[in-house]
């Protein structure tokens, strides 16, 4: 009888340190930069919110670029580590130029430092974009088919960890009082705390994660279970997909495009739907996405338990129904209620836990239909489709709002999710099936 196949949980939870990283950075800049925009540089909203989408948009062709990239890079440390060390350490190095520049134009206003700082963000955007694919494709690179939507769970609590860590450090940093009537904010503590999380962060996976060692018994492993490996061998010696494992990758990108729609519009317009239909404040409305959050985080792990019994694909199915389900109880909600009441806070809490359905077994679904060789194109392919409907979605459903009402939000999300249920059952690959551990079993591979 073979070796029983154990997720090493410790050596994921290292991995996952690099997306703990990009997440804590991303927490603070969609925290920060709009109010020095807004607040310092005084530019319309208009202006700022252009500047914020550009990450999104220069997403959709840096992640598959240096995913792609990464595939093919070949060096003593691995594939994935001189992306990640140029990466980080190029944004750690500009986004510490930030506040300084915040400072300065706010001591002496120039229209030479309000350009430098725009440009600084674009530099800033690409090299983050320069190794977010590749940090995410290392959990797939060191972890076996089957075990992909236990460790993606580990890696989303991670990156969750480190929008809370962030959290926490502001609210202490600057708490209300302190800033509520300055003049102006000095950032730059905060920008050097971040900047240390993130400098811990790269050592953790420089230094605890040997990548060449970890990959070469990945590839090792699928040499021995070649069943694993959806490709075949293609006219001119290459490995290719098969039509039909082409058309369940195609049907999969588009459930991703199309979940994320709902989701990512509902994220974006609540708190102003909230105020104009429940006349509740920002800080109630953000406590239900706050609770979201909080039911996502409890369920990244069981999410990936449930998919080692029944399947990744009936996990983000019942996700699906269930997210689908919660929106259009929201919209019944508001026809029936003209105010916020407690029981929506339950109903929140089941989209998070929904979401983390959907969320902890799509990429692994993804990689599970490319070859050990492309992991990195493969995850620039999900991010490609994630953020078309990042990008998309705020525009569709702020159109709607607009000209037609505020009621239309919850409909509309609920319908593209439901969209993505119709797709869903034309994907035919991207299973995997392995039997979930329990109780303290779970973590016997802690270490």
């Amino acid at each position: 009888m073979g070796k029983e196949l154990k997720l090493n949980t410790g050596q994921t939870v290292r991995v996952g340190f690099a997306f703990l990283a990009i997440l804590t950075f991303w927490q603070m800049y969609n925290n920060v930069i709009p109010l020095i925009l807004t607040k310092t540089f005084h530019m319309d909203k208009s202006f700022s919110g252009l500047i914020m989408a550009a990450d999104n948009v220069l997403a959709l062709f840096l992640l598959p670029l240096f995913g792609g990239l990464s595939d093919r890079c070949s060096t003593r440390i691995g594939r994935r580590k001189p992306f990640i060390l140029g990466g980080s350490i190029a944004a750690v190095f500009l986004m510490l130029l930030i506040p300084f520049l915040d400072n300065s134009y706010f001591r002496d206003p120039k229209a030479v430092t309000k350009i430098v700082f725009v440009c600084l963000l674009g530099c800033i955007l690409v090299a983050m974009g320069t190794f977010r694919s590749p940090a995410v494709a290392l959990m797939p690179d060191v972890t076996p088919k089957p075990l992909r939507s236990k460790a993606n769970a580990i890696i989303n609590l991670m990156g969750a960890l480190g929008g809370i860590i962030y959290l926490v450090i502001a609210k202490l940093m600057y708490p209300t009082a302190k800033t509520q009537d300055a003049a102006h904010v000095d950032y730059l503590p905060l920008f050097l705390v971040v900047a240390g999380i993130m400098i811990l962060s790269l050592t953790v996976v420089m230094f605890f994660v040997d990548e060449v060692k970890l990959h070469a018994e990945m590839l090792a492993y699928e040499k021995a279970h070649p069943e694993e490996n959806l490709a075949v061998v293609s006219e001119n010696g290459g490995e290719a997909l098969p039509k039909d494992v082409k058309r369940s990758l195609l049907f999969l990108l588009f459930s991703i495009a199309l979940w994320y729609m709902g989701y990512n519009a509902m994220e974006t317009w609540f708190t102003t739907y909230a105020d104009a239909v429940w006349n509740i404040g920002i800080g109630d409305a953000s406590l239900c996405l706050t609770v979201a959050t909080g039911g996502a985080i409890l369920f990244f792990i069981p999410s990936g338990q449930v998919a080692s019994r029944i399947g990744r694909k009936k996990t983000i199915i019942a996700g699906v129904l269930l997210l689908s389900g919660c929106f259009f109880g929201a919209y019944a909600y508001t026809r029936i209620f003209d105010a916020f009441h407690s029981p929506l806070y339950i109903l929140f809490f089941l989209v998070g836990v929904a979401w983390a359905f959907i969320n902890v077994n799509s990429l692994p679904m993804v990689l599970e239909m490319c070859k050990g060789s492309e992991v990195g194109r493969f995850t620039g392919f999900y991010y490609t489709f994630s953020m078309i409907a990042q990008v998309a979605t705020p525009i569709c459903a702020g159109t709607l709002m607009e000209h037609i009402g505020y009621m239309t939000l919850f409909p509309y999300c609920a319908v593209f999710v439901l969209l993505s249920f119709v797709t869903m059952l034309f994907v035919r690959h991207g299973d995997a099936k392995t039997e979930a551990k329990h109780g303290l079993e779970a973590f016997e591979d802690l270490d």
